[in-house]
């Protein structure tokens, strides 16, 4: 069983969530000097919208990063030690007055868990599939004016403290929730090329009628690559609940802290989903797994293992643990919904 709850308010006050209760942090702030946001954060520091009018870009931009630096502090409060925080973020680019330029959105974030004591863990590179024409803004073909089109945005990794010791049940939890070796070689490689998902938000209530949000793929491949079965994973900017639904999935407990009600709200609508759509995403991994052990040639099919819980063939020791289960049920009570499980499958599936 896991638990997943919306909290609505700010995340620079998570105050119903204890100290080091949390696990791992998966989230995509909004992106400083990116338009859409400058409402929100001007609401939080009316400075900001005095700076942007008078053409401050420079100063705009920190004073953003001022915002969500309180709300990084307020994550580590609620990050157990040896925990991890996973943030996608894009550089922005933008015009004030006449002056055109890069916002690194990234370094800024970098350099404040670096002063929180972090340790810096490579990161991954989102580029985005786009189908745009044009690679270039700017003086169109002539040199000296202008300027590369950003594609890609920042998957940034930090972890607090020294590595995580697993003993006992938590040990046979981490083998449980091993990946397979054919996902390790694509999760953890530092580039991801991953569709992006519609950021359309279909409400007459909402204040905004984006919600940039990231698609699944990411938030679940990040809940299964830095957490283990059980586990706890925070969203600080929960959105649409996109991170709560990979936490869904993969059997973590998940809460989501939202200051926008109806966004909350709206949340709350997606996670209610039909159990069998989700379990597509396991139907699916499992479907994937079993075509990669299939196109193995015979010389190396003759030497893979076999997994114990389910019987099919993988290609590591380590993987002869993983146990895999999907959604069986989900319930709703006021802002949380709990999650029952069952196992998926049996030997005869996979022989």
């Amino acid at each position: 069983m896991t638990t997943h709850e919306i909290i609505i308010g700010n995340s620079n006050n998570m105050s119903s969530i204890p100290n080091r209760s949390i696990d791992l942090i998966v989230t995509s702030p909004p992106y400083p000097m990116i338009e859409m946001w400058d409402e929100m954060f001007s609401l939080q520091n009316p400075a900001i919208k005095n700076d942007l009018e008078l053409g401050n870009g420079n100063a705009a931009f920190l004073k953003m990063h001022d915002i969500l630096n309180s709300i990084w502090k307020e994550c580590d409060r609620v990050l157990a030690d040896n925990g991890f925080v996973c943030i996608n973020i894009g550089d922005a680019t933008r015009t004030i007055g006449d002056n055109f330029q890069l916002y690194s959105n990234h370094t800024q974030i970098i350099n404040q868990f670096v002063s929180m004591g972090y340790s810096v863990l490579p990161d991954i590179h989102w580029r985005k599939q786009s189908n745009a024409p044009n690679k270039f803004m700017g003086s169109g073909m002539y040199p000296a004016g202008a300027y590369v089109t950003y594609e890609h945005e920042y998957i940034l990794v930090f972890r607090k403290g020294r590595r995580r010791i697993f003993k006992g049940e938590g040990k046979m939890l981490r083998q449980k929730s091993a990946f397979f070796w054919e996902e390790r070689n694509i999760w953890f490689s530092d580039l991801w090329e991953i569709k992006g998902t519609s950021q359309t938000i279909i409400s007459s209530k909402a204040d905004r009628d984006r919600s940039a949000s990231f698609p699944l793929e990411i938030p679940f491949r990040l809940v299964n690559m830095y957490s283990v079965e059980g586990d706890t994973v925070l969203d600080p900017f929960a959105g649409l609940g996109t991170t709560n639904i990979a936490c869904m999935i993969a059997k973590r407990n998940s809460i989501g802290v939202e200051i926008n009600s109806e966004i909350a709200e709206i949340a709350l609508n997606n996670m209610n989903q039909n159990v069998n759509d989700l379990n597509k995403i396991i139907d699916n991994r499992i479907k994937r797994h079993m075509e990669f052990i299939e196109n193995l040639p015979e010389d190396k099919k003759v030497k893979c293992y076999r997994n114990s819980p389910h019987g099919f063939l993988v290609k590591t020791k380590q993987e002869t643990a993983i146990e895999i289960e999907q959604l069986a049920g989900i319930t709703r009570k006021d802002n949380k919904y709990v999650c029952q499980y069952e196992k998926y499958g049996t030997p005869e599936n996979f022989v």
